[in-house]
């Protein structure tokens, strides 16, 4: 009698054990699959939107967006947060309760891009001044009185300019990182402007220059566009570098 209720027990137990085994199997294939479904959600979030702008209102919304961010951004406000600047936009459209006012805010954004231009103006002087007193050593370079760095890639023999002349040039500006602010050469057509109409290391180094010469320019600030940032390419204090070749004088 008591093997018989002994077997009894030991066989429910195996029964019930091999029923929670499945069960657990079953609750460990469910999460797997949930958290695959949640995964493949995450992965479509992080997919970046595509902005279509179908309408005038996509248009000037995006626009003013463009706008916005190029001058934060030319004043030296690269290390703001895009998040918290949505925010705040968000909170205003939204009619929500702000989390400073507009008086605060106002005080504390021009202290914050006061000190961010500062601070940026005195990085590109200092990156500027450190690459010109490297470059000058570099074979082939000459520098000039006025600080004005160049160096000749190919020599003409032809007419060069005088300050009354107009030129017809092709050219790329670069930053000290190497970033194309401008370039005739990728517009595929080349620019004629009066010798006077450009920066001043341009002033100077066309009436250097003769048709057909191709240099390489290291313009100082103070020779280019000085202690102003002169768009979002440019910013103040920059140390420019030209690759310019003179085609003709006109």
């Amino acid at each position: 009698m008591k093997i018989s209720i002994l077997c009894a027990v030991l066989l429910a137990s195996s029964t019930l054990f091999a029923q929670s085994k499945k069960d657990l199997q079953n609750e460990v294939s469910r999460l797997k699959a949930e958290t695959q479904a949640l995964q493949l959600e995450i992965d479509e979030l992080k997919k970046p939107i595509e902005v279509q702008l179908t309408n005038k209102h996509a248009k000037a919304s995006y626009g003013l967006g463009v706008l916005v961010a190029s001058n934060v951004r030319m004043q030296g406000g690269d290390s703001l947060s895009l998040d918290f600047m949505i925010e705040g936009i968000k909170d205003v459209f939204k009619n929500e309760p702000l989390l400073m006012q507009q008086q605060e805010c106002s005080s504390i954004v021009q202290q914050y891009m006061q000190e961010a231009a500062e601070y940026k103006s005195t990085v590109a002087r200092s990156e500027g001044e450190r690459f010109l007193a490297e470059n000058k050593n570099k074979e082939g370079v000459k520098t000039t009185a006025s600080g004005l760095q160049y160096k000749v890639i190919t020599a003409g023999n032809g007419k060069a300019p005088l300050v009354t002349d107009k030129v017809t040039v092709h050219y790329t500006g670069k930053l000290l990182d190497g970033s194309v602010f401008d370039s005739s050469v990728e517009r595929g057509a080349p620019s004629t402007f009066g010798v006077t109409q450009v920066i001043a290391g341009w002033v100077e180094a066309l009436q250097l220059m003769h048709e057909g010469d191709k240099w390489i320019l290291f313009i100082p600030y103070n020779l280019a566009y000085g202690e102003r940032a002169h768009s979002a390419q440019i910013p103040a204090y920059a140390t420019l570098i030209f690759e310019l070749e003179l085609i003709k004088v006109n």
